[in-house]
């Protein structure tokens, strides 16, 4: 029965130290200290004493107390052992330190004018989607001319010896048109060799990764740092800044087929994440002033 008290304090000993942070060996009862023990504490072989000499007194039973109290005070020394308490889990090093505490905010706020410069790339493609219809419209208001524009072609209207003047007047109450017509081509050409489709869907893909990824590490840093999350409004709208990432991203494939609600929803979370996301900057201030407070280089 000793024998088994003896084990099951080991045992407990064991379990409690599986909760405490490693310091040194001595915070353990070792595989030979226990075994040693464990011998200790058997009882005495018999030895041979065929005249009576060896005194009667040392017992069995004086042996096993004596183990008992030799392998309760090896026990206890392990668990008296002094040990590390982190609370805050492991040490994170410079992840949990200003560096990486100010990587957060200057990544964010570096996509910020990222989602600025997207949405604009994003409109201008829109801009030379749609500007092919309205020029197609507007040439539908001009006059039947010959040559290659209505100036050739009053030109040559003028030069003949007989004039039509009404048709002449009529081409040229045109002229205004033309030149709005030739400023929208001169744009479209202009758009196009920005190439903003390739730009715009380049650039919401590097948004969407990066993004995500960072609105993930700033609670992350958060926890590594203080042990606990700090939920608020910032932290929420954050959440939904993703949310409105992952909608926008969503639409593309519809988009691609020509869906022109797809189109608005995309636009729509757009904007509204970049209100958003220009709110998370002033609500993240005051998180920033305090993290630069409380953390130290690096």
């Amino acid at each position: 029965m000793k024998r088994s008290l003896i084990l099951t304090i080991f045992l407990a000993t064991e379990f409690a130290n599986g909760f405490q942070a490693i310091q040194s060996n001595s915070a353990f009862v070792t595989k030979k200290q226990f075994k040693n023990a464990v011998l200790f504490m058997s009882p005495e072989k018999e030895s041979f004493d065929p005249v009576g000499l060896a005194s009667e007194t040392i017992s069995e039973d004086r042996s096993s107390k004596t183990a008992l109290l030799s392998a309760a005070g090896l026990i206890s020394s392990g668990l008296l052992s002094p040990s590390i308490s982190n609370a805050a889990g492991p040490d994170w090093g410079i992840f949990e330190g200003r560096t990486g505490s100010l990587l957060h905010p200057a990544m964010m706020a570096g996509m910020l004018l990222l989602s600025v410069s997207t949405g604009l790339k994003g409109f201008q493609y829109r801009r030379q989607r749609t500007i092919g219809g309205e020029i197609t419209e507007m040439k539908k208001g001009l006059p039947k001319f010959e040559g290659k524009s209505l100036s050739e072609a009053i030109r040559n209207m003028e030069a003949m010896e007989e004039v039509d003047v009404a048709a002449v007047s009529k081409l040229k109450a045109a002229l205004p048109l033309e030149k709005e017509i030739n400023d929208l081509v001169a744009e479209r050409k202009g758009l196009s060799s920005l190439a903003p489709r390739d730009s715009h869907f380049s650039q919401g893909a590097t948004l969407a990764f990066l993004g995500t990824a960072f609105a993930i590490e700033g609670p992350l840093n958060t926890y590594a740092r203080a042990g606990k999350l700090f939920p608020g409004p910032h932290l929420y709208a954050g959440a939904g800044l993703v949310v409105l990432w992952a909608l926008a991203y969503a639409q593309v494939p519809a988009m691609q087929k020509g869906s022109e609600t797809a189109r608005n929803v995309h636009i729509g979370a757009n904007f509204l994440g970049i209100a958003l996301f220009a709110w998370q900057v002033q609500s993240g201030i005051p998180i920033l002033l305090k993290v630069i407070e409380k953390t130290s280089w690096p």
